[in-house]
């Protein structure tokens, strides 16, 4: 039998970026907020670490910038195409107007732990860590819409849970649990291709300051400077892990030598298979994000390609459009499933337009992975924008902030509920 928790006005499945901006801006206006995260701590390598000025505006929106940015990381000001004989420039950061001309690389573990302290001065929002939901409650009572979710079921500790709440939002990722318990369907638009993640230290006199693509040899590598370490993204076709790990892990050495030279002194260090970690990627959505009394956002409603590193930053806008849609029906205890709409409506011609133009994207950088200098048609509109200064705008502003950024509602930033004094963890 399930024990019963006492219920609460939001769920949020999944204590990610998503997930955890969202519970914030929910309990700064004082709505319950209950985070069910499945993991036992938020520390977990090679997840997405970047931080766009999107995200970073509305940390400065909240008053938590300055406290924000004093965690440790390093600023990328670029993107770069780094070739054999030119470097080409992706995405000038350094050009676009507003506080934040860069992207903040911080261990995605710091972002969500600052996150978590800011929370817990809130006492109606609490993360339970260690809780897998196991089941979506429905009500099928008269007057209400049969199948209505009005809470989960998760297991922590042993012990089996029930909570309920008017809204249930599923922030756990692309394989989310409640998007499968839903029923929802993902539309997948591109196979994709696998990422073999690995870190190596770095040295003084190695390039910085930028985020950089190299292909050649039939692989894309990007190179992500952590400061006292480089994160390496090692491209494999869709399907291809088996033999990629049979044939071991000099072979991975021996390509990343190859593309990445300055990295030769280094890649000693890779031993071992243990030391990569498997990304599978592709482009998907839901057609519906949504059901009476759920809503999906961030991964779990649609996954994006770590092309351009737009993942976290619009996940982090989906909670943004969540929030400022969803708070004052919640407050007033009035919330419909045509506001759960208007969220989709909001966000979804955007992801959609992005995941076009990653499509795109994807098949080009395959393109350019057998001979890097080779006369191709993304390297040639690579070069007409490099040369032409209003073009150069565009990839950055995209990258920075989507295609129209979500600003928290006035009415939101300033809380109604004014949080306590908690000590640092």
């Amino acid at each position: 039998m399930a024990f019963c928790d006492p219920s609460c006005d939001v769920i949020i499945v999944g204590g990610g970026p998503a997930g955890m901006v969202l519970a914030l801006l929910f309990a700064r206006q004082g709505l319950s907020v209950t985070v069910l995260e499945a993991a036992c701590t938020f520390e977990r390598s090679f997840r997405g670490d970047t931080l766009h000025p999107a995200t970073l505006e509305l940390m400065a929106q909240l008053g938590l910038a300055e406290e924000l940015l004093a965690l440790g990381h390093t600023r990328a000001h670029a993107a770069r195409y780094v070739g054999r004989a030119q470097t080409l420039l992706l995405a000038d950061f350094a050009r676009l107007k507003g506080d934040y001309p860069f992207l903040a690389i911080m261990s995605q573990s710091h972002f969500l732990k600052f996150l978590h302290r800011q929370l817990l001065a809130y006492p109606k929002a609490r993360v339970l860590f260690g809780a897998r939901v196991q089941g979506l409650c429905e009500d099928d009572a008269r007057g209400k819409r049969a199948g209505q979710v009005v809470g989960v079921r998760y297991q922590q500790g042993g012990t089996e849970h029930r909570l309920t709440a008017p809204l249930t939002v599923g922030a756990d990722g692309r394989h989310s649990k409640v998007r499968s318990l839903a029923g929802l369907k993902l539309k997948v638009l591109t196979p994709g291709q696998d990422v073999l993640w690995f870190s190596l230290p770095k040295h003084v006199r190695d390039p910085h300051g930028s985020i950089d693509l190299h292909v050649g040899g039939g692989h894309c590598l990007v190179t992500t400077d952590h400061g006292e370490r480089w994160q390496v993204g090692f491209s494999l076709s869709k399907g291809s892990y088996a033999d990629a790990r049979a044939a071991g892990v000099n072979a991975v050495r021996e390509a990343t030598a190859a593309i990445l030279p300055w990295l030769g002194d280094r890649l000693g260090l890779l031993e071992d298979w243990n030391q990569l970690r498997l990304l599978s990627v592709e482009v998907s959505r839901l057609r519906r994000w949504y059901r009476p009394g759920l809503l999906m956002i961030g991964d779990a409603a649609h996954v994006i390609s770590p092309i351009g590193g737009l993942g976290i930053n619009m996940a982090i806008q989906d909670a943004v459009a969540a929030a400022n849609r969803l708070t004052l029906p919640l407050r007033q205890g009035r919330l419909q499933t045509r506001d759960l709409a208007a969220v989709q409506r909001r966000r979804g011609w955007q992801i959609a337009v992005l995941q076009a133009q990653q499509v795109v994207e994807e098949r080009q950088v395959v393109n350019m992975t057998g001979e890097p200098e080779a006369v191709h048609l993304p390297m040639l509109l690579l070069r007409v924008v490099n040369r032409v200064p209003v073009l150069r705008r565009i990839p950055a502003y995209v990258t920075a902030y989507g295609l129209w950024p979500e600003r928290l509602n006035r009415r939101w930033q300033v809380a109604e509920v004014q949080p306590e004094t908690v000590q640092p963890a």
